[in-house]
């Protein structure tokens, strides 16, 4: 089992363009696992996790409802957002400035075989790195991603995800509002939830957030839960 998992950092990077990389990077995987099949071989299989920051963008996942996104064509133009439909589980989302949006492409067979506690390892890396800044958020039962207040009329959600496997390869991931302009899930009726707030961590803390050493506390508590090697490296 390769355990190791290769840490790329894109930047700000358009939605589409990191989808298609996504994808390069999920067959890329995909491709040495049906090969290891049908040779009798063990070739090891590569794991990645891609940081990114995207331009102003709507995507609805595959179960999705169209009727939740609130704008029109030219509404989207206007506002100088775009719109995807996508193949990751869930409902609609906004990514945007001020959110760190991390894409986990693993292949699972190299850590366990099982997408419910791999969900659950994404929301608790998130968890343990709002707790570093005094901030108590859990999860919401039969509801993904991470919340704070649940159960109260105060509920809110911080940090959405939806993913995609196949073959135990994983694609898509987690959106971390940090300083994001939660003006933008207005437009939203965000993951098809209504009558639930969004927040972000500068809500929370009535303060700007560094984003790089948010990222750096995401990386230390999932390189522990997944037990794996980090190695930075060039795209």
């Amino acid at each position: 089992m390769n355990k190791k998992v290769q840490l790329q950092d894109l930047g700000n990077k358009d939605y589409k363009d990191t989808w298609d990389y996504q994808e390069e990077l999920f067959k890329e995987i995909v491709d040495i696992k049906i090969k290891n099949r049908q040779s009798n071989s063990q070739l090891p299989t590569p794991n990645f996790l891609l940081y990114v920051e995207h331009p102003h963008v709507y995507t609805l996942g595959k179960s999705g409802d169209i009727t939740n996104l609130l704008l029109s064509e030219k509404q989207l133009e206007a506002k100088g957002a775009t719109f995807y439909k996508i193949n990751r589980g869930g409902d609609i989302t906004y990514h945007g400035p001020g959110q760190i949006v991390g894409y986990p492409i693993l292949d699972l067979e190299n850590f366990f075989t099982d997408i419910h506690k791999y969900l659950r390892f994404l929301e608790e890396a998130i968890i343990l790195t709002l707790t570093e800044y005094g901030l108590h958020a859990t999860r919401s039962e039969g509801e993904t991603g991470v919340w704070f207040d649940v159960g109260t009329p105060f509920a809110r959600k911080i940090c959405a995800m939806g993913v995609r496997a196949s073959r135990w390869v994983t694609m898509h991931g987690f959106a971390l509002n940090v300083n994001a302009d939660l003006g933008y899930f207005d437009n939203i009726i965000p993951c098809g939830i209504k009558g639930k707030a969004v927040t972000s961590m500068h809500v929370e803390l009535r303060r700007e957030v560094d984003e790089q050493e948010v990222k750096e506390k995401i990386l230390k508590h999932f390189q522990n839960l997944f037990e794996a090697e980090i190695v930075t490296s060039k795209i």
